[in-house]
C-alpha cells in the first residue's frame, strides 16, 4: 500500500549529486512530491529531505541503491511519526482585502503573519503541514489571492543523534579521507560509479 514517506539523505557537497539521487527514483517510477536540501550543522555535509508516495519495501531498495553512491554518507526512510516536519507557504493577496475585517481574523486564526505590505498587495507567511497550507489557500481565494508559493518539507528526525555524532567524527577527517572512511581501501565498482 502506498503512503507518504520522508527520505533523508546525507551527502558530501558535489556537483550533480541532486541529479544522481533523483534519477534513482525516476528509474523506479516513483514521483518526488517535494525535495529540499541544505547544509547541516556539520560543514561540508548536506541533507536532502525527499517526500514521496510509495511502498516502504520499494523505498528501502532505493535507499540501498542511493547509499552505494560514493558521495553519500547515509540514507534513511522515515514514516510520518518518526519525523518532526513543517512546510512554509507565501500568499500574495490584493490589499483591497484588508478593507474587509474578516481577513484579519482569518490571518490570526491560522497563525499567519504579514511579511510585506504595498499599495497593491500584501504577502502572508504561514508554516505548517501541507494540508493546513492548502486549506488556507482555499480560504484566502475569495479575498483576491494573486499568487501562492509553497516550500518542500523541512524535517528533523527524532532518533538521529547517534548518526549525527558519527558525522561529527567524519568532519574531523580531511575531505579526501571521507571516501576512505566509508569504503576502506576497497575500489568502487564501475556500476556504482555509473548510477
Amino acid at each position: 500500500m502506498q503512503k507518504e514517506y520522508t527520505v533523508t539523505v546525507y551527502t558530501e557537497d558535489r556537483i550533480g549529486i541532486t541529479n544522481r539521487i533523483t534519477v534513482i527514483f525516476t528509474r523506479r517510477g516513483i514521483n518526488i512530491t517535494s525535495l529540499t536540501t541544505a547544509e547541516t550543522e556539520i560543514p561540508g555535509v548536506y541533507k536532502f529531505i525527499i517526500t514521496v508516495l510509495s511502498e516502504k519495501a520499494k523505498l528501502e531498495k532505493i535507499v540501498g541503491q542511493i547509499e552505494r553512491l560514493i558521495e553519500i554518507h547515509r540514507a534513511f526512510v522515515h514514516e510520518e511519526d518518526e519525523v518532526v516536519y513543517q512546510e512554509l507557504a507565501l500568499y500574495k493577496i490584493s490589499t483591497k482585502a484588508l478593507q474587509n475585517g474578516n481577513i484579519e481574523q482569518l490571518i490570526r486564526e491560522n497563525n499567519a503573519r504579514i511579511l510585506t505590505l504595498t499599495d497593491e498587495y500584501f504577502v502572508l507567511e504561514k508554516t505548517g503541514h501541507q494540508q493546513e497550507l492548502i486549506d488556507l489557500q482555499a480560504k484566502l481565494a475569495p479575498y483576491g489571492l494573486i499568487e501562492y508559493s509553497k516550500s518542500g518539507r523541512v524535517a528533523i528526525v527524532k532518533w538521529s543523534r547517534r548518526f549525527h555524532d558519527h558525522l561529527k567524527e567524519l568532519s574531523a577527517l580531511r575531505p579526501d579521507n571521507l571516501k576512505e572512511a566509508k569504503y576502506g581501501n576497497a575500489e568502487v565498482s564501475a556500476e556504482e560509479e555509473s548510477i
